[in-house]
């Protein structure tokens, strides 16, 4: 993978409805959604040229902005054309994609209702968060000292950059202790998610899962459990309390970056990286290159 800094690069980047050279893809230093987290994005990725459940990330763009109180100037048909616009124009089939949207410069204070609402779309070349071999043998998880907050204090249910910030704390934490990542509790103490995916538990071949009325409830999460139940996996989702995890036999995780992959071990406790979940990430894989599983 390339080292060079993300706004170093070469290609090209859909800003406000135009074509920029990747270069001149620039805010202000004066901007709302920098200082106050005025900010939504989505995490998506084509496979062989197609966006997988694109048009579902579009639609959780528009919810998210519209949880945080503004609307994206773009509709879901637009968004999606310029998404496979850039890939076309970067040259690039398989891609991480970025779509970014954020209130601008015309007010600097807690109130910026009037600011323009800016909307961008970034592809780039990232194979995967974790590479084939980790996501057999298992990642490491810590468990986070931040929690994922009472929906009664932060607008959970939007891809807000804002709520980003314990994630990248939990997971600076994690990696400095040898970890690939960190699983976070909600503010009772349940299992929630890790700082970038959903996590998945697997006990005498049926898989539980948190419930996602706390966390954002990931489009990844919602194939996989509809994958698993096609396969006659049974799938719970309910609250699971930490000390639980000592009696599960197997745990993956999920999201568009961590695509699906195996955990080996998650604090204390520790897992098999077994035939259940490697089914599971055989038919994601599966999933999302309908093409070559044809051919």
């Amino acid at each position: 993978m390339s080292v060079i800094p993300f706004d170093q690069r070469d290609g090209v980047i859909w800003f406000d409805g135009k074509l920029v050279p990747w270069k001149d893809a620039k805010v202000h230093v004066l901007t709302h959604g920098l200082h106050y987290g005025s900010c939504v994005f989505e995490g998506e990725r084509s496979y062989d040229g197609v966006i997988y459940k694109g048009t579902e990330h579009s639609q959780r763009f528009h919810k998210s902005a519209e949880i945080m109180d503004f609307t994206i100037p773009y509709s879901v048909a637009e968004l999606d054309a310029a998404k496979y616009l850039c890939l076309k124009e970067n040259g690039l089939k398989d891609a991480y994609i970025r779509p970014v949207a954020w209130r601008g410069s015309e007010m600097m204070a807690v109130s910026g209702m009037n600011n323009t609402i800016h909307t961008a779309i970034a592809v780039w070349e990232w194979p995967s968060m974790f590479d084939m071999a980790q996501k057999l043998k298992g990642v490491r998880l810590d468990v986070a000292t931040y929690r994922r907050p009472d929906p009664a204090c932060a607008p959970v249910h939007a891809k807000a950059a804002g709520l980003y910030m314990i994630c990248s704390l939990s997971k600076h934490k994690a990696e400095r202790a040898g970890y690939a990542d960190a699983m976070m509790l909600d503010w009772e103490g349940n299992v929630a998610e890790c700082t970038g995916a959903n996590i998945f538990f697997i006990k005498d071949g049926v898989v539980h899962t948190p419930l996602a009325d706390r966390f954002l409830n990931g489009l990844t999460r919602q194939s996989v459990i509809e994958q698993c139940k096609k396969r006659g996996f049974e799938v719970i989702e309910r609250r699971i309390r930490p000390e639980e995890l000592e009696s599960f036999n197997e745990c993956f995780i999920t999201g568009s970056a961590a695509e699906v992959t195996l955990v080996s071990e998650i604090g204390p406790y520790s897992f098999i990286t077994g035939n259940m979940g490697k089914v599971i990430m055989e038919d994601y894989s599966a999933a999302v290159r309908p093409q070559s599983k044809a051919a």
